[in-house]
């Protein structure tokens, strides 16, 4: 597919009637294992990125997650998404710009956050929050071929768990152009139901936390159609690593040879 055809795909992939799991690889193997998996579109995750080079989560720069992204589109014939974060700027026009950047190495989709990255105010106030999607979603929707930008709020990852203002904030972001909605972290499903209830364009919902995710049928039903894994993917390769090692070190044994896919096995799924 080109771009133009995979940016189609992605927003056919948002009409439902169901919802569709969108996975998060971290480099060009591991999304070549998931398209060999028979997903339909893969999504970045900042978290990974940053993994990946030894750093935390938004301690990546817009370059550096710019070309990780790269990677992760030309391994593959699928559309790719992007966490973008706060668009690697504060003003307006820096969203914009990292907009159009993401454009550039052919993502078809990305999405912009509301939180800072400052401890001592976590969140952007309502209006700079709006701001910023509005220019993001005018640099997204000038693109020669469909680009699917979503706009999320923190609140419930930066200790605001205030569902009326979450609400409040999606709407706005809807209202600004926005084409999915996303709050992370939503406590249990009478949220989910809540915030799809009082939006009228596609909501995801991330799973990953403890306690806070929920299965697929339950998405759907309480009306999400996008479900991200986030890092969980990622945490769940490195814990597998962990486990291994640890065997290896403190045992010196190798039993985890018995459980693990078969170099044959990996390159199988590559190329398919």
């Amino acid at each position: 597919m080109n771009q133009h055809e995979r940016g189609e795909r992605f927003k056919q992939l948002h009409t439902g009637p169901g919802a569709f799991v969108i996975p998060n690889p971290w480099d060009a193997g591991s999304a070549r294992l998931l398209a060999g998996l028979g997903f339909q579109a893969l999504a970045t995750s900042s978290g990974a990125s940053a993994g990946i080079l030894g750093r935390r989560d938004g301690q990546v720069t817009r370059q550096e997650a710019l070309a990780q992204a790269r990677g992760i589109v030309d391994a593959v014939d699928l559309p790719v998404s992007a966490d973008l974060e706060k668009g690697f700027g504060d003003a307006p026009e820096d969203a914009a710009e990292t907009i159009r950047l993401a454009a550039g190495v052919g993502l078809v989709g990305g999405s912009i956050e509301d939180a800072t990255g400052d401890p001592q105010k976590p969140l952007f106030d309502f209006n700079q929050a709006v701001e910023r999607v509005a220019a993001a979603a005018e640099a997204a929707h000038a693109l020669p071929f469909s680009f699917t930008l979503t706009a999320r709020t923190e609140n419930y990852l930066r200790g605001k768990n205030d569902l009326d203002d979450t609400i409040r904030r999606l709407t706005a972001f809807e209202q600004a152009g926005a084409d999915v909605l996303f709050a992370p972290g939503l406590p249990d499903l009478d949220a989910v139901r809540a915030v799809c209830a009082a939006l009228r364009k596609p909501v995801n919902f991330m799973v990953g936390i403890r306690g806070k995710s929920f299965t697929r049928a339950e998405l759907e039903a309480a009306g999400v159609r996008r479900i991200s894994l986030a890092t969980s993917l990622y945490r769940a390769a490195m814990n597998g690593m962990v486990e291994a090692a640890r065997e290896a070190q403190d045992q010196g044994t190798f039993t985890f040879l018995d459980r693990i896919l078969t170099t044959a096995e990996l390159n199988g799924l590559m190329n398919s």
